[in-house]
Formats: C-alpha cells, sequence, structure tokens
C-alpha cells in the first residue's frame, strides 16, 4: 500500500500544484475526489491567510538558495516537529507549496496560461514544480504514511473535507481547520525568520 500511497500523494501534489500554475480559463477538472478536497480546501486557506502565505513564500524564496526542494523538506518538517500531524497541517503544506510554486514560476518569467502555452502544466513550468510535489510525495507518501495509513489514506481526508464542508463557515470545524494550520504556519514563520 505504500508504493500506492506515495503515488497517490505524489498524483495529489502534481495535481494542486499544477492548479496553482495554470491560468483560471484552462484548469483540468480534478482527477480524483480527494484532488477536488485539496482544491477546494487549499484555496479556502490560501485566500483566508494570503498576505502570510505571500509574505512567507517572499521570505522562503530568498533563503532557499538554489534548491527549494531540500529547503521544502525542512519546511515540511519543521511544520510537524510537534508531532501532531493533522490534516489542517496536510493543507496548509499543500497551500504553502502551490503559492510558492506560482511564485517560482513567476521568477521564472512565465505567467499562467501565457507564452504559448508555458506553464499550463506542471511539466511545463520550472523543473523544480516536479521536485516539490515528489518532496511533498515523499514525505506524506513514504515517511508519514503510517500516519496517513491510520487516518484511511485520502479516503479519510476526503471524509474530513466533508464534514470540513457540511459545517457553516463560522463554525467551529472551520476554526479547528484554521487553527491546527496556523500552528503550522507560525511554526513556518519562526523557521523562516531565524
Amino acid at each position: 500500500m505504500s508504493c500506492g500511497l506515495w503515488k497517490e500523494t505524489l498524483a495529489l501534489a502534481e495535481d494542486y500544484l499544477s492548479l496553482c500554475c495554470t491560468s483560471p480559463q484552462s484548469v483540468p477538472p480534478p482527477p480524483s475526489e480527494s484532488a477536488a478536497a485539496m482544491r477546494c480546501l487549499a484555496q479556502k486557506m490560501e485566500r483566508q491567510h494570503q498576505a502570510r502565505f505571500h509574505s512567507l513564500t517572499q521570505t522562503f524564496l530568498k533563503q532557499c538558495g538554489p534548491d527549494p526542494c531540500s529547503s521544502l523538506r525542512k519546511v515540511i518538517e519543521e511544520l510537524v516537529a510537534d508531532g501532531h500531524l493533522n490534516w489542517g497541517r496536510v493543507v496548509s503544506l499543500f497551500t504553502f507549496t502551490g503559492v510558492l510554486s506560482r511564485q517560482l514560476m513567476e521568477q521564472k518569467g512565465m505567467k499562467p496560461g501565457l507564452d504559448s502555452g508555458k506553464g499550463q502544466e506542471l511539466g511545463q513550468g520550472p523543473e523544480s514544480c516536479r521536485g516539490l510535489a515528489e518532496t511533498i510525495a515523499d514525505y506524506l507518501g513514504e515517511e508519514k504514511k503510517d500516519w496517513l495509513q491510520e487516518n484511511d489514506g485520502w479516503e479519510g481526508f476526503c471524509k474530513f473535507s466533508h464534514s470540513a464542508r457540511e459545517v457553516s463557515h463560522d463554525s467551529s470545524m472551520k476554526t479547528a481547520l484554521f487553527a491546527a494550520a496556523g500552528v503550522g504556519l507560525a511554526g513556518l514563520t519562526f523557521l523562516l525568520v531565524r
């Protein structure tokens, strides 16, 4: 199951990063229910914390050097350094990496949907986008596979997503989701500012 979990995590990460680097007019449908759920929750999180994510990624890009993947790995480890991985932190990881992918693409002078199709798909953007997706898959699909399996894998994420969407926008579930992610974002801020 772990190889399958890694592949599913990679597909989910590639889908989300591709979404972040694609013009809104050419967004393909999500390939799975878990991809649709991640798109929904991560985009909501980005909208709610847009300034913070932008600031964090700017700081990250100034400090990461030529290899954003190894630096992302350190950020992921910091995100769960307290040992409390949860779906909110997973969503915040995807959100952060999506914003990062978009900014890396913009640094290369590419705009989503422009330049004769460049940036339309993950493989056409910066090579680092594939690497970023693999970094997420390596961490979640291999190192945290036990946690994923204990939480019913990406099916468990879909169940979590449904329950998060079923409650009202100002509910305790949404507050809990973003609070959990906020703890992770605070960790990112601490890591990137030191």
